[in-house]
């Protein structure tokens, strides 16, 4: 784990960005098409711990954005490459553009600064979407990536955002996946390798401090 004064030059407000992938209500709510991982989201804590570094970066003056997964009724666009799209556009609840599931789920709360980007195809909220242009725009150098599923799109973005030049951090509490047990193993055996792993409580402890000194 990095010192807090090395955390702290990471984590400066001025160029840091805090993503959320897919923490959208047809992902993590109540009324999820992936059950299991909605109840994993919740249960383990990370959803909640997305909500307060959220509401923290709201009150730092971090940027927050916002991935979010969706597909057009008609399915144009969207990836059938792979069996997790297949099952997907099966799925009794679909991630329809326009509809609630598309919405982000609560504790989660968007703030009128926030920056929501959509994309209608892939596995990555980076790759062939407006989030890196949208970064270099902000000033970003340092990328928090938090929300679902540590399985396939978290650690996708982590490797887009490490291979466009970003630093990344990753607060290994407030990420998610199934089985539960998978999420630590992937942290471990393959983010820490390419991303500073954090906490939650880390996080908010940097921000607070920045605004108690500035």
């Amino acid at each position: 784990m990095p010192s807090y004064e090395q955390l702290a030059e990471l984590l400066d407000p001025a160029t840091t960005v805090l993503l959320t992938v897919e923490c959208q209500r047809g992902v993590v709510g109540t009324d999820s098409a992936l059950p299991e991982l909605a109840q994993e989201a919740r249960s383990s804590g990370a959803l909640g711990n997305v909500a307060r570094l959220v509401s923290a970066a709201h009150e730092s003056g971090v940027q927050v954005m916002h991935a979010v997964a969706e597909r057009r009724p008609d399915g144009r666009g969207a990836n059938s490459n792979g069996r997790l799209f297949r099952a997907a556009a099966r799925l009794p609840v679909q991630q329809l553009t326009g509809t609630e599931a598309v919405e982000i789920a609560p504790p989660v709360e968007v703030a009128d600064e926030d920056i929501v980007v959509r994309r209608l195809h892939g596995l990555s909220p980076i790759a062939g979407t407006d989030v890196d242009p949208l970064l270099r725009n902000l000033g970003c150098r340092t990328l928090i990536v938090t929300g679902v599923s540590s399985n396939v799109a978290i650690p996708n973005t982590v490797f887009d955002a490490v291979n466009l030049g970003y630093n990344v951090a990753v607060p290994a509490d407030a990420i998610a996946g199934v089985p539960a047990d998978y999420t630590p193993v992937m942290v471990r055996n393959t983010l820490s390798l390419v991303a500073t792993v954090t906490s939650t409580e880390d996080i908010l402890t940097c921000w607070k401090r920045s605004r108690d000194e500035g």
